[in-house]
Formats: C-alpha cells, sequence, structure tokens
C-alpha cells in the first residue's frame, strides 16, 4: 500500500491524511486532493485500460477531461457509472474503481487478438463484411452489440438525486484558470453580476502546475499560485460573483443559454451529505459571456505513441508539480515546442532522470533550451520518435534524425531506454463552446491552430482559448474581455491592474503532423484519436477510398466520435487528410463540435423530472367521481380520462354501445376538462386570429363561437377547435386535448417573432375550467331545468353561440357546439364546482335518461358523422382540401399561416390522399386501424398500397361497422370495391363518403 512513485514533497496535495481506494480490486492509498489518475501514479499504477478496437493496453495520457484512454468504472451496485476520465475523479477513501474493455483482466486480455488481426480489421471493416449473407444480419447485430460501448450501465434504478437550477448573469465566465480568473476579477469589480464556472477542483489552471524552479512563473515577484489564491479569496467575497468550482459548461446554446453541470458531491463519494444532490444542472442565460477554456495539448503521432507511461509533456509537469508524484525514473522527451522543455526542466527538478530531449526543430536557442543545456540535459535536435518498445508499459524509444521537413528518416534509428515518456506538439485553443455558439474559426498557419473568429453572440474569446501562450498576454486578454463584458451590461469597469509577470518565453510551435515510422506505415500504428484506435493509415485509407469531406472520414474511421469528442485528435487528423488529399487544413474542414463538451450524466439531466414525475399525470376536476362510478380509464397526452362506464357484466364493446345509443336517444354527458383552453386577449386578438386561422374571424360577433382550422406553414393541417369571442378584445379558443402546449407554443412563436406589432396576450386557462358536455334530443330539456337565467330556446340561443348565466346555481359559461351532431351544450364553471355541478347533472338528468360517455363512445359519435380528430386523420401531411374541408379555407383573406403553401405543386397535386368512408362486406366486421388498404391483391407482399384506415368502429346507431381512411385520389373512388389484406384474409370494402350518421346535419340545430 506505500506509495512507490510519490515524492518525498511538494504538490498542493494533503500529505497529513491518507486515503483508501480500491482499483480492480486492489487497495492503494493517497491523499486529499489527488485525483484517482495521481492516485494510481503515487503506486506506481500506470496500466488502466484497454482501447476499443485492438484492446491495445493504455494508461493515462493527460491531466484533464480530454484525457481519451484512463476511462474507469466507478462505483458499485445502481452507483456505479462508466466512462468516468481518471485525471477527474476526486479521491475519497474507500473510492472504488475498476478498469473497462477487457476480458478476463487487464493485464490478460482476450480481445488483445483484435490488435494482431489489426492488418485484416481496417477503418470501414464493419461496413464491408457484415453485409452477406442476409440471413446472418440479426447474429452479427447481436455480436456487434456485445462489442459495443466500453463500460457497463448500471442494471437498476439510479438512487441518487439530482437538481436543475434556472440562474441569470451579467457576464459568465468559463474557466478558472488565469484568464477566467482575470476576466471575472474585472467584471466583478465593475459590479456586474458574475457566475465563473470550471471544471476543476481549484481554480488555476495551469499555474496550479507551475514549479517552484527558476522556469515556475511569477507575479508581482510572488509565485503565481499566490496571486491565483489571493484572486479567488476576492472572488468569494463579492456578493455579485458566484464562483462554480466542478462545473463543466458542457453546451453553448442560441441568445447566451449555456447548460452547466455541477459535480455537487461526487468528491465526497459515501460521506456526502443526504441532502445535498450529487449534480446540479444549470440553465444559464447570460447577457454576456467571456470564453476562457484554456488550450489542449496536442499529441505527436508517431510510431507506437500509445503504450502506458507516454503522456502528453504537460500532463506529466501537472502530476509532478501539482501532485508530487513520479510518473517514471527515465524520462524521454519529445517536442515540438520549447514548452517541452518546462516539463523536462521541472522533471530534473524533482530528481527524476532525464534520458534525452528530442526536439523536431533542426534548431532551438530559446531560454528554455538554453536552461536544459545548462542542466545538462541531452538534447537531440533535428530528431523525431521513429517507434517505442514495450508491452504493458514503454521500455525504450527508438530516435533518428529527420530531413529539414521532418518527413523523411536520415540515417540509422538508435534506441534509449525509458519508462515515460512526454510528447509536446504544441497548444490547440479550446474551441469547443465557441464552435458550439456558431461562431467561425480561423487557421493559424504558423503554428496550426484553429482560433475563434467572428462570434455570432455576445461573448468574447480569450487567453489560451484565443490563442496567446503566455500568462502576461492571458492576464491581459482576461482583463481586457471582462472589462468590455461589463461595460457592454451597463457597468464601468475599472482600469486593469499593473502587474509584474516573470516568465520563461515559450514561442509557438513548429507544426509536425506524422513522424516517419522505422517501418511501413500500414504497419506501424502511428495512433491520431487513442480511444477510436484510428491511426494515420486508416486516414489515408479513407482517403484513397474516396472520402473527401471530414464529415464523412470522421464516420468511416470514427475519428473524433469517442468521449473526448476529438479534442487530442483532431487537429492532427484533419492536417494528415489534408496533406493526403494535397489541400490547405482550412479547406478540408473541421468537424461539427456538439454540446455536451463531456459526457453529462442522464440523472443530471432528468433531474427530480423522473418516476411519478416524469411525465405528469393529469387528472380533471370530476375524476374522483369517474372513479368511484366504475370509469375505465385511458391516457390521453398527460390527461387520465375517462374510457368507459361499464355496468355489471358489460365487455368494452357493449358499454360503449349503449352510451352511444343514449347520446342520441336521450342525453349523454363527457368530461370534456381536458380540451386545451387558451385566451386571446388585445387590440389585436382579432386580427391575430384572422391571420392564424384559415377562416374569416374579423367579423366574428361577440357572443358569437367558430370553428377554426389551423395550418403550419408547410400548409399542413396543425390543429382545429371552436373558439368564441367574449368581447370586442377578447377571445377563447378550444384546442385537442393532445396538442393544447404545441399550439401554445405555436401561437407565441408567431406573435413574438413574426407579427411582434401585435397587442395579443395569450393564457393558458386549460386547469382554471371543468368543462362539461350534454348533448342528445333531450339536452335542452336538461338545462333547462337547472337554469333560470339562459333563455334555451331555439331562437334566444342558436347554435355556435354563447350564454352567461347559472346552471345548477353556479356561474356558467355555456357555449352551444356539438362534436357528436346532436343537440350540445359546453358548460364551462370554475374548476373547483367542476364535480358539483356534474353530481347536478346527473340528479336532474335522471327524468331524461342521462348517461355518462366516455372517449371510446366520443370516437364512435364523431366517426359516424365524419368529423375528424387532428393526430388520427391528420399525419402532418394532410391539407385541408385532402380532409374535404376545402370549405374552412378562406378565398379572400390576404394572408394566413400556410396560405401560399396551399399554392404548391405536390400540394395541389392529383393523386394525395383524401379522406373518405370505407364500409366493409360484413356489416359486423371491424376493420383494424392503421390497416392498408389496396386496389390489387397480390400472392404476397409489398403491393401498391392506396392508403390507410384511420379510425374503424361499430356503430349501433348505423348498425354496422364504419370506417375512416385517407386515399390516394379517395374522392374519385367512391363507390368502388377495395381490398384490405390482413394476415389471415382478405376484407372487401366500399369506399364512399365520410359521413355515416345525419347527413344533412339536422339534429345539431335541434
Amino acid at each position: 500500500m506505500s506509495q512507490s512513485h510519490r515524492l518525498p514533497d511538494g504538490g498542493r496535495i494533503d500529505r497529513s491524511r491518507s486515503l483508501s481506494f480500491l482499483f480492480d480490486g486492489n487497495r492503494y492509498e493517497g491523499h486529499p486532493g489527488d485525483t484517482l489518475a495521481s492516485a494510481l501514479i503515487a503506486n506506481g499504477v500506470h496500466l488502466v485500460g484497454r482501447s476499443f478496437k485492438y484492446h491495445r493496453p493504455r494508461g493515462i495520457f493527460s491531466a484533464g477531461s480530454e484525457e481519451p484512454n484512463a476511462l474507469i468504472q466507478l462505483g458499485l451496485g445502481n452507483h456505479t457509472e462508466p466512462n468516468l476520465r481518471a485525471p477527474q475523479i476526486e479521491l475519497y477513501d474507500g473510492l472504488v474503481a475498476s478498469s473497462q474493455n477487457r476480458f478476463p483482466s487487464l493485464s490478460f486480455d482476450l480481445g488483445e487478438v483484435n490488435d494482431i488481426a489489426a492488418p485484416l480489421i481496417p477503418s470501414g471493416f464493419y461496413y464491408k463484411t457484415f453485409m452477406w449473407p442476409k440471413r446472418g444480419w440479426m447474429s452479427y447485430e447481436r455480436a456487434i452489440r456485445r462489442m459495443a460501448g466500453l463500460g457497463r450501465a448500471p442494471d437498476g434504478p439510479d438512487p441518487d438525486t439530482y437538481e436543475h437550477r434556472h440562474a441569470h448573469c451579467d457576464v459568465l465566465v468559463a474557466g478558472g484558470g488565469v484568464t477566467g480568473l482575470a476576466a471575472a476579477l474585472a467584471a466583478g469589480r465593475a459590479g456586474a453580476r458574475v457566475i465563473l464556472a470550471d471544471e476543476q477542483a481549484e481554480m488555476g489552471g495551469w499555474l496550479l502546475s507551475e514549479g517552484d524552479g527558476e522556469t515556475g512563473t511569477r507575479i508581482s515577484g510572488k509565485p503565481a499560485a499566490d496571486w491565483v489564491e489571493k484572486t479567488v479569496a476576492e472572488l468569494a467575497a463579492m456578493e455579485n460573483v458566484t464562483l462554480l468550482r466542478r462545473t463543466t459548461a458542457f453546451g453553448y446554446y442560441d441568445h447566451n443559454w449555456l447548460g452547466l453541470a455541477e459535480r455537487v458531491t461526487d468528491h465526497l463519494g459515501p460521506f456526502a451529505p443526504p441532502h445535498l444532490p450529487r449534480q446540479r444542472l444549470w440553465k444559464l442565460r447570460a447577457k454576456q459571456v467571456v470564453l476562457a477554456a484554456g488550450a489542449i495539448e496536442r499529441p505527436l503521432v508517431f510510431s507506437g505513441n500509445d503504450r502506458p507511461g507516454i503522456l502528453l509533456a504537460g500532463a506529466v509537469r501537472s502530476y509532478v508539480a501539482r501532485y508530487g508524484t513520479r510518473p517514471g525514473n527515465a524520462l524521454v522527451v519529445v517536442t515540438s515546442n520549447d514548452s517541452g522543455y518546462l516539463t523536462a526542466l521541472e522533471a530534473h527538478r524533482a530528481g527524476i532522470g532525464v534520458a534525452a530531449i528530442v526536439d523536431t526543430r533542426p534548431t532551438a536557442d530559446g531560454a528554455l533550451p538554453q536552461a536544459a543545456r545548462k542542466a545538462g540535459l541531452r538534447i537531440y535536435q533535428g530528431h523525431g520518435v521513429i517507434g517505442t518498445t514495450g508491452r504493458l508499459r514503454v521500455d525504450g524509444v527508438r530516435l533518428a534524425k529527420l530531413s529539414a521537413d521532418g518527413g523523411r528518416i536520415e540515417g540509422k534509428g538508435f534506441g534509449i531506454p525509458c519508462d515515460l515518456v512526454a510528447m509536446s506538439g504544441g497548444w490547440n485553443p479550446n474551441v469547443s463552446l465557441f464552435s458550439q455558439s456558431r461562431g467561425k474559426l480561423s487557421f493559424r498557419e504558423a503554428d496550426g491552430v484553429f482560433i475563434p473568429g467572428e462570434a455570432t453572440q455576445p461573448l468574447r474569446s480569450a487567453g489560451m482559448g484565443n490563442g496567446v501562450l503566455s500568462t502576461a498576454d492571458c492576464l491581459a486578454q482576461g482583463f481586457a474581455a471582462g472589462t468590455a463584458a461589463a461595460n457592454d451590461t451597463g457597468f464601468t469597469g475599472r482600469k486593469a491592474p499593473s502587474l509584474k509577470i516573470e516568465e520563461p518565453e515559450v514561442p509557438a510551435a513548429s507544426p509536425i503532423w506524422l513522424l516517419p515510422p522505422e517501418k511501413p506505415l500500414a504497419r506501424a500504428k502511428c495512433f491520431v484519436d487513442f480511444q477510436n484506435d484510428v491511426t494515420a493509415a486508416d486516414l489515408k485509407l479513407a482517403a484513397r477510398e474516396g472520402f473527401r469531406s471530414v464529415e464523412h472520414v470522421k464516420r468511416y474511421t470514427t475519428t473524433g466520435m469517442g468521449t473526448d469528442q476529438g479534442r487530442t485528435s483532431n487537429v492532427n487528423a484533419l492536417a494528415i487528410l489534408s496533406a493526403t488529399l494535397g489541400q490547405d487544413i482550412p479547406a478540408v474542414g473541421t468537424t461539427t463540435f456538439r454540446p455536451p463538451y463531456t459526457p453529462v450524466a442522464f440523472g443530471a439531466i432528468a433531474g427530480r423530472n423522473i418516476g411519478r414525475l416524469f411525465d405528469p399525470v393529469r387528472r380533471t376536476p370530476i375524476h374522483d367521481w369517474h372513479e368511484a362510478n366504475g370509469a375505465k380509464f385511458e391516457n390521453v397526452g398527460q390527461w387520465v380520462r375517462a374510457w368507459y362506464y361499464p355496468k355489471a357484466g358489460e365487455t368494452l364493446h357493449a358499454a360503449v354501445n349503449r352510451e352511444v345509443k343514449a347520446a342520441r336517444t336521450n342525453v349523454g354527458i363527457l368530461d370534456a376538462s381536458t380540451l386545451g383552453k387558451i385566451e386571446v386577449k388585445g387590440p389585436d386578438a382579432a386580427e391575430f386570429l384572422n391571420r392564424i386561422y384559415t377562416n374569416a374571424w374579423l367579423k366574428l360577433g361577440i357572443g358569437k363561437a367558430r370553428y377554426g382550422l389551423m395550418l403550419r406553414e408547410d400548409g399542413m393541417v396543425f390543429d382545429d377547435g371552436v373558439t368564441v369571442r367574449l368581447a370586442e378584445d377578447r377571445f377563447l379558443m378550444s384546442t385537442t386535448t393532445g396538442n393544447a402546449a404545441q399550439v401554445l407554443v405555436h401561437l407565441e412563436d408567431y406573435l413574438q417573432t413574426e407579427w411582434p406589432d401585435l397587442k395579443v396576450y395569450l393564457t393558458s386557462v386549460t386547469e382554471q375550467y371543468a368543462t362539461i358536455t350534454i348533448n342528445g334530443p333531450k339536452s335542452r330539456d336538461l338545462l333547462a331545468s337547472l337554469t333560470s337565467d339562459i333563455d334555451t330556446g331555439n331562437e334566444a340561443f342558436p347554435h355556435m353561440s354563447l350564454r352567461e348565466g347559472t346552471v345548477a346555481g353556479i356561474p356558467a359559461r355555456v357555449i352551444r357546439i356539438s362534436f357528436t351532431g346532436e343537440l350540445s351544450y359546453e358548460i364551462n364553471v370554475r374548476a373547483s364546482r367542476g364535480q358539483d355541478l356534474w353530481e347536478a347533472l346527473m340528479q336532474a338528468g335522471e327524468p331524461f335518461g342521462i348517461t355518462p360517455y366516455g372517449t371510446e363512445a366520443m370516437h364512435v359519435l364523431r366517426a359516424e358523422k365524419g368529423f375528424i380528430i387532428v393526430g388520427q386523420e391528420t399525419d402532418g401531411s394532410m391539407t385541408p382540401d385532402d380532409l374535404g374541408m376545402g370549405w374552412i379555407v378562406s378565398k379572400v383573406k390576404p394572408d394566413f399561416v400556410g396560405k401560399r403553401s396551399l399554392a404548391r405543386s405536390d400540394t395541389v397535386r392529383e393523386g394525395r390522399k383524401q379522406l373518405v368512408g370505407l364500409l366493409t362486406e360484413d356489416p359486423k366486421e371491424v376493420l383494424e386501424e392503421g390497416a392498408h388498404v389496396v386496389e390489387t391483391v397480390l400472392d404476397k407482399p409489398p403491393m401498391p398500397m392506396l392508403g390507410h384506415v384511420t379510425s374503424s368502429y361499430y356503430s349501433p346507431n348505423a348498425g354496422r361497422s364504419i370506417a375512416l381512411a385517407v386515399l390516394k385520389g379517395g374522392r374519385a373512388l367512391v363507390g368502388k370495391t377495395l381490398s384490405v389484406p390482413m394476415a389471415d384474409r382478405i376484407i372487401k370494402v366500399t369506399v364512399t363518403e365520410p359521413v355515416f350518421f345525419d347527413p344533412k346535419g339536422e339534429r345539431a340545430n335541434g
């Protein structure tokens, strides 16, 4: 359990306490302040995983969230989580972790046979191989699914809790390094509301990895860490500044809306207070954003560059200086820039043997190379690594002199023993969030990096994320960005403080994209994407096979598709591809940077909206009566609606037939409270409705109702319903139950984006009212028996009109409309009085034979009349004319939503599907909804389909089965006999008009 690779002193860990943890069943120790990665290194553990495709041994590669190799299964039971990055897992006592993607063990993995068979399974292997024979497809799929993925998802429900928080700020600073701290300090001092988010446990970024030697950065004469501590303390004391540690800005969306994932108690493990969530998802709207996301070190591509013990140079420096570990005993630094020398000098200062510094540049005369020479370190100038040796850990490198352009080997190669390799190909600005914001990238040829260009949202990029390398420049840009962001939000920034910066000069890198291997490239395994085992040879193969688009190459080779989203591989891949295609890197382009920046737990995305809260159940104010009286229920959207009311011994069909018959002979009563109700108010309300609906609304009288059809911009039916005018500037719109929320969004969208000049206000009042419909030939008599202030006479209260008064002593709004084709009244009362009114109607209706009916009977009643249900007779491809409703489309209105689309050639072409009725040859046979209708029956499918059945029921009023269908050229087929092929028989049907009862519509007029 001794930490064999822990340095005797140094680092930012708490050496006074020890923490015990398990990795792959073995017990180790670390200290508070360690990550799992640094603790494993301190214990001499370098093999931590296996690669995805070839199952090659892999070790810790980086010190941040860009880690592609060290993906860990953390925790046990339902607390387990896969694919966490070891450098981001904070150590706590009792932590249990295991490696992934290996069997039977990490050191002996049978999957490594794939590495031996690598020449047989290059990029595109799956696409080419698993095409034949067709009978093997299912077997292939099962095998591939078993092999897919890296970690293991928990089997049961997540026992942890998560929270969501909505927040606003003047300035969001993403990144808590030197640039982000400076930006937050400037904006905070100006008085702006600032949120500073950083994914690490400590603010400070790379300054926390600065050593105490001569090459360490000093600010105003003191170590850089002192400035960080002082700055963080000042920010923490400001009431207008919020510091979010362990928080990743994972997504940048429209209108400066960002998603942040905060790891609240992950670092506490089982010791987390029970009242705190595990993670918190922030939904943040910022007036201004400063992106200070830093830069990611670029690996070098050379043969065997993936062995355990080969790390990014900056990561080695971090593990030595920040965590006080000795990642190896004999270090070889391979670099194309001066920052690699920083690692060599820091390792040398810590007592780690530096076997060699391999510099790919012909010459290097900066301050850092000179310091390395002064320290007596061996430098191989103009050389490159042409291969490595070792199985479960690197044990040597092979070097050779390079040609002036770095593309060829000159002379013979030679070997150097080592157990640690630090590589640096320069620094790529972290532009993920900037790209997510839809900003345009620019390519800087000198050091081969993409930097932020033109922004499309109110944001500024600063620091290393903006392409600068020195601490002085990062501070200057941070202060300037924070001040400007504060100014743009109405605050006056102060003058930036004068700070004296002492730091070594680190010139930009000289890009070298592929070090020539000793073996032929196809056999050399020069890895570009470490997580997905994509090599330089794979990229060149993709180019030879005709792939030119970088997005196509990405999918063909899988480069950049892992959990690190190509942060360590993309630029190298683009450069190698562009060289193969003979194009410039900008011409090849970049892949799409998609959120999340790093994976976000599903639990954090769901928050508290799980279990019963995932999709809230909505019940009407009369639900308890339905339940007490034996109703069966069905879900309609989020609503629980009464489906039918069976009496003792009644089947579904018997109950529905009874309910349907009663609604046409006596009085039927329906709970219609679930219908969407939107109040439209304002001086321009009538004009607004006139633009939204297809028919005219400007002259609708007060107290009158009108049926309206709503289209999308493409001319397809979106929703329908009756809207009544309550006052000159006030309307009540009804919508379909399942579409109410979408309709409200649709209306708000047009008000806010297309017609902001209209003075209209929308309010959803669905849950404020209980709605009860009574219908049937005796419904007027029932209503009259319960009201004394509403004249129910046919002339005083005509169809499609509204009256207000009292019903059963309850203030009510009564609308005479019908969805059944019968004399009907829709009674709206306050939700709190809904059940009182229902019970009063049931009691008073007994002499009239009142019968409650549910949604199934409602469907039969409306189908008998050929009335459509949006979403059942429509599927997003039906126009009003397709439904036989051309009469509702105004020919004189100048415009309405969807009008122009109704004149498109496709919309008016012959052969479109049209609504018709179907009658089966056997009156008792009920068609299946969704069944296909054909003109000619063939011996076997496929058969040319005319359309399908949208609604099908047995109608006791028609004395037979009825069905609605949409068929190609349906109206021209009326009278013809067609076929509905089923699995065991062919059903003959006759096409009819889609009205099966009371074709003249006389019953609704009373």
